[in-house]
């Protein structure tokens, strides 16, 4: 690809780059006769300036320059057209390079207006621009879809908007859905509806109504000058059908991605750049990790690289691992085998994360793509294992040449240990990206028409995305402008500006500053609770509990379904509240959970939501059925996090209820080290409550005693059944004496002679009072302690006669 640069001396020069290239903007417009337009050779030869074309190449360049951008194309002069070979060639790339570039500027030639300040109206310009032969040519069909920022010029270089806030006018005008314009996957539109936005547009040769729409249907084809319209559109279409056919398989890839793309996404392109490049190594796993501030934009940066990924590798699977805790991340890995359908998935015990590493690391799965969202905790990856599980979490990634691994982490740390050197580190936006974000949020509102009043606002809120995107939830909302909401912004009492000082890692990063989050949420806080109390209710609850893959069964009911359907409706539009697509689940952002928390406690309202939470939970638990699975699955992160606090009485009826049901459920899930410690916590609160030897205390022991056998912690599980049978049935029972004879066995085997010697001997006691001298199992004993007994005297001479 050929890439124009300015030289110092207010001319041009041609640079040709390989598979990379720098940022650049790219011009698109309606070329004149083609003795008028600057040619390769023109540039090569340093001629071509008093060609009417020429200022065309000086827009663009100034243009670029002014976005900071040192690069720029335009087909007339970056293409060699004498080259048959390079033409096709380029022809066939059109698209994709409309597509990288950093901007595309339209260069209306036929538009010219008279300005005021140096700002176009609508009234002067609106009828020109529709009337522009622009909107009539072939080719610029894929200029107006592909780029990722497309902005209107007008012959005297006067901005008239871009394709976001121009998508109505443009609309009407073409006839291209709405959704095309605001960036949604072409391949999600039929093939006849693509055709119709091109039937009414034309090209100077007849072939190109064909070749033009090369990249709309992401096809490719030779080039037949001459072969006529007709044939051209045949070869095309029996390519499409081609295309269509590989489609549908791509279509059945084994993919778990919870979130659509997001349209509204600005931005980001150098470090999209550099994770693409990163993602892209050969010979072995690429590993990359996105780090910044929590709000950053993170996840948003992931979310299009899988997009992106997906439609330059129709052939690459995708999964979307969130990393919040243990609990959610074996849910999402359990959702990857279930996609894959891999065998063995559903045993009771299974190892699920073993099972999805093994299968990706073989190359017959082909290429993949994994994203840990939020990988945040060091001891989870790194960290020192715990006695019974050596394997970090670390270790269960999957290795091969065709896969990829990608993390985002707030902890630069995290970042390192996972990724090494591949770190793609997300700063603040700057004004600039900022204000497109804003504009693209706001529903009504040009920023450009207030400017002060924006760079003030985005100047409060840091830049930051979470707190743009609050921003103008709020003012979509409730119809105010941005001099309103900078107004409510300034008024906040000072001492909420510090409401989140405890609870950030990076403390220093907020404690002189104003912190964008707690400020916009606190505005709409305050207006939830005074018009729809029932949302601040569940903002509450879900303060308490985790807030990733909340179900909407968790939220107590309303007083109307209605009124429940509208609570849900009101933290959704104020992007409180993300719903996942089945629309089951909901997720709060991390920063709203850790704001309203702080809320709650400086409220004294913490203590109370948190016992709510553990009542409503209570309610809705299920038992460990192997048919409440999925539910039980889905409830566990968010019990876990109840029972964690220290808000609530550990000695609550709910509390005990509630933890043991979760005890029992990750039992049945084979995690067996986690249902100990949730088994423990029960007994060591039962026994205070009820007494040592009520039927619940002893449940709970031998519910303990069966994790111990699973974990094949033998001697352990013994004592404590021997302790539950003396309790249960008394010292002298039968079935106590067998519990401590194999106790004594147990001992014996792993070399405790003289335990076992003395524990076996107390045995033998009791049931020859028990049982008598003539019963089996007293003979049993006394044989058994009789060879120990013999065995240790021999084992004593041997070391007597050696010293």
């Amino acid at each position: 690809m050929r890439l124009l640069k300015l030289n110092g001396n207010g001319g041009f020069i041609l640079e040709t780059f390989g598979t990379t290239t720098p940022p650049y903007a790219i011009l698109s417009h309606t070329w004149g006769s083609d003795s008028d337009e600057v040619t390769f050779k023109d540039v090569v030869d340093g001629t071509g300036k008093n060609k009417a074309g020429y200022q065309k190449l000086v827009f663009c360049g100034d243009q670029a320059k002014s976005d900071s951008l040192s690069y720029f194309w335009v087909d007339t002069c970056c293409i060699d057209k004498s080259d048959t070979h390079e033409l096709t060639k380029a022809i066939n790339s059109m698209f994709r390079w409309y597509q990288n570039a950093a901007r595309c500027y339209v260069y209306l030639l036929d538009v010219s207006i008279r300005t005021q300040d140096g700002q176009a109206t609508h009234i002067e310009w609106e009828s020109s621009m529709r009337n522009s032969r622009w909107f009539t040519r072939g080719w610029t069909l894929q200029e107006l879809l592909a780029p990722k920022i497309v902005e209107f010029y007008s012959r005297d270089h006067v901005r008239l908007g871009d394709r976001k806030s121009l998508e109505r006018h443009i609309c009407e005008k073409t006839g291209i859905a709405l959704e095309a314009l605001q960036g949604r996957p072409l391949h999600g539109f039929s093939i006849e509806e693509k055709f119709r936005w091109v039937k009414r547009r034309q090209t100077t040769e007849e072939e190109d109504m064909a070749y033009c729409l090369l990249g709309i249907f992401d096809v490719f084809l030779p080039l037949i000058y001459g072969e006529g319209q007709e044939n051209a559109m045949r070869r095309l279409r029996r390519e499409i059908k081609n295309s269509e056919h590989k489609l549908r398989s791509y279509e059945k890839l084994a993919r778990t991605m919870p979130f659509e793309r997001n349209l509204r996404f600005t931005g980001r392109e150098s470090e999209l750049s550099r994770i693409e490049k990163l993602l892209s190594r050969h010979g072995q796993t690429a590993k990359v990790a996105i780090t910044g501030l929590g709000g950053v934009g993170k996840t948003q940066l992931a979310i299009e690289t899988v997009y992106r990924t997906m439609e330059k590798q129709r052939d690459c699977s995708v999964f979307w691992i969130p990393a919040t805790d243990p609990e959610t991340l074996l849910q999402a890995y359990s959702a990857v085998a279930e996609e894959l359908d891999i065998p063995g998935r559903d045993e009771q015990g299974a190892d699920v994360k073993r099972l999805v590493q093994n299968y990706l690391s073989n190359e017959s799965a082909g290429q993949w793509l994994v994203v840990f969202d939020n990988a945040d905790d060091m001891d989870m990856w790194i960290g020192k294992p715990p006695e019974r599980q050596p394997i970090r979490l670390l270790d269960y990634l999957p290795k091969s040449r065709q896969g990829s691994i990608l993390f985002t982490t707030r902890d630069r740390k995290v970042a390192t240990k996972l990724a090494s050197q591949s770190l793609v580190e997300v700063q603040e936006m700057n004004l600039e990206v900022a204000s497109e974000l804003l504009q693209t949020c706001l529903i009504g509102h040009d920023v450009a028409a207030c400017q002060t009043d924006t760079e003030a606002l985005l100047t409060q809120l840091t830049n930051l995305p979470l707190a743009i995107v609050q921003a103008a939830a709020y003012i979509n909302a409730n119809g105010t402008s941005i001099a309103d909401y900078l107004s409510l912004l300034n008024e906040q009492d000072k001492s909420t500006i510090e409401l989140l000082s405890e609870d950030f890692e990076d403390d220093g990063r907020y404690r002189n500053i104003k912190n964008p989050v707690a400020t916009t949420w606190l505005i709409s806080f305050e207006r939830i609770q005074q018009h729809d109390s029932l949302a601040a209710d569940y903002l509450s609850l879900m303060a308490c509990i985790e807030p990733k893959d909340i179900p909407q069964s968790l939220f107590p009911p309303g007083p109307s379904r209605k009124k429940e359907i509208d609570a849900i409706g009101t933290l959704h539009a104020y992007s409180f509240i993300s719903k996942r697509p089945a629309g089951l689940t909901v997720d709060l952002h991390r920063l709203v959970h850790i704001s309203t928390r702080n809320w709650l406690q400086e409220n004294d309202q913490l203590v109370q939501w948190t016992e709510k939470a553990v009542v409503r939970l209570e309610e809705v638990f299920p038992d460990n059925t192997h048919t409440n699975r999925s539910i039980w699955r889905a409830y566990l992160p968010h019990v876990r996090i109840v029972l964690q606090s220290d808000l609530v009485q550990k000695d609550s009826k709910k509390r005990i209820n509630l933890q043991w049901r979760y005890g029992t459920c990750l039992d049945a899930d084979g995690r067996w080290s986690e249902a100990e410690v949730a088994y423990s916590q029960v007994l060591e609160m039962e026994e205070k409550e009820f007494g040592a030897e009520h039927p619940s205390t002893l449940t709970s022991m031998a519910n303990l005693a069966s994790t111990f056998w699973n974990q094949g912690r033998w001697d352990a599980a013994e004592e404590l059944e021997v302790q539950t049978s003396k309790k249960k049935l008394g010292a002298d029972h039968p079935d106590t004496l067998t519990s401590m004879a194999n106790l004594a066995f147990t001992w014996r085997a792993q070399g405790r002679d003289a335990g076992a010697i003395d524990l076996m001997t107390e045995c033998a006691r009791l049931r020859e009072l028990v049982l008598g001298t003539s019963h089996p199992l007293f003979t049993s004993s006394s044989k058994a302690l009789a060879g120990w007994e013999t065995k240790q005297r021999s084992a004593r001479k041997m070391e007597e006669s050696r010293a």
